[in-house]
């Protein structure tokens, strides 16, 4: 059975692919529209009853290729889908340059803060890129301007890592280790007074007198000891 399966096929030593004639398209397959299933690439308000479309919806859409339009050699496709409440008709097109989609007719798009923000960047870098072009004493200037900030941000990280070490917090293992240490030598203490104890009795101290009791049964048998007066 595995014989049947063409894994090896033989290629003649004259073989060139270029010269196998490729299969010519009509003009109007190229133009032809094709059925997908999208979801809308950004949030948009249809202009004839003013619904709201959020991002990520899905459109059965319809989906062509734009003819004469490409952004180094990537091809453009465009695409309509319908309001799913008025019905009306909404293209857009794949924007390739900047990695986004262009609303071309049916709707406006909403507007979004950090697309914004992103654009007022690339225009204020190209901004500074062409005045360096045009001036070069500016390119020194900035130069200069980004080390002085670059030692300004160093001396700041610098400050904050000794306020750190400063500040540092406590080592709670440490003062546990303190605290386990700290109960031994009490507990070791606490043995050495009872084994005094049961050697030597105990002494108490009576009306000024200090009276050592001896380990008996009978603890009226206790003498008083008066402690010699140097």
């Amino acid at each position: 059975m595995t014989e049947r399966k063409t894994l090896n096929r033989y290629y003649p030593v004259d073989y060139d692919p270029a010269k196998i004639p490729k299969l010519k398209t009509k003009q109007k397959e190229q133009n032809r529209l094709w059925g997908i299933r999208v979801m809308a690439p950004f949030n948009m308000r249809c202009n004839t009853c003013g619904d709201y479309i959020y991002k990520g919806k899905k459109f059965n859409s319809k989906k062509e290729t734009v003819s004469n339009e490409d952004y180094l050699g990537i091809e453009i496709h465009r695409f309509y889908i319908r309001c799913p409440k008025c019905v009306a008709v909404i293209a857009f097109k794949t924007d390739p340059k900047n990695c986004d989609y262009t609303l071309e007719t049916g709707a406006t798009r909403n507007f979004e803060a950090a697309k914004t923000l992103m654009d007022q960047e690339k225009k204020k870098q190209q901004a500074i890129e062409d005045e360096e072009a045009a001036n070069p004493m500016k390119v020194l200037e900035n130069r200069t301007k980004q080390s002085r900030n670059e030692m300004d941000t160093m001396e700041a990280l610098t400050e904050l890592r000794e306020m750190n070490v400063r500040h540092e917090k406590v080592d709670h293992e440490a003062i546990i280790r303190k605290a386990k240490l700290y109960q031994q030598e009490l507990e070791q203490k606490e043995e050495e007074d009872c084994l005094i104890r049961e050697l030597f009795g105990f002494v108490e101290e009576v009306d000024g007198e200090r009276i050592r009791r001896l380990a008996s049964d009978d603890e009226d048998d206790a003498l008083p000891v008066k402690r010699a007066k140097v």
